[in-house]
């Protein structure tokens, strides 16, 4: 895991690789408390007879949100930024989805900085993050992930 301690050890890796997650198993489990917490309970998600007779996957899939919102779980992993006073998940930009995610598949975050800079004592870095998808060539999605940093 990669230690970040201020602004400049954070932009000491602009263009720079910052590393991986764990590999994470996205199960049937996790699809429906998802789909109940965001009440989204489209067939396609979370009723696999149907699916497996009518999905064109044959399985259930993951939400496209949910795989977005194990962004800040998977980048603990691969980051421990230190000495903050505050970090904000500011956005999201220029994302695109690859292919789903089905049912019992385990994804990784891989993660690069594209940008950092400082606006008078807040840190502004951007994250190109790529989930990918264990066997799998084509990933989940590659999208710039912002956060905001206050360090004390």
């Amino acid at each position: 895991m990669l230690v970040i301690n201020n602004f400049e050890e954070y932009k000491s890796y602009l263009g720079r690789e910052l590393g991986f997650s764990n590999w994470h198993k996205i199960d049937q489990t996790q699809i429906n408390r998802f789909a109940d917490a965001t009440l989204d309970h489209q067939w396609i998600h979370v009723d696999r007879e149907r699916a497996e007779k009518e999905g064109p996957f044959k399985v259930t899939i993951a939400h496209g949100y949910l795989t977005l919102s194990l962004i800040p779980y998977l980048w603990k992993q691969i980051a421990d930024v230190r000495n903050l006073k505050m970090e904000i998940n500011y956005g999201i930009e220029s994302l695109k989805f690859g292919q789903p995610v089905l049912v019992d598949d385990e994804v990784q975050l891989k993660a690069k900085l594209k940008s950092i800079i400082d606006l008078r004592g807040t840190t502004k870095v951007v994250i190109e993050a790529t989930l990918s998808i264990k066997n799998q060539t084509k990933p989940a999605y590659v999208g710039d992930v912002v956060f905001l940093y206050h360090f004390q």
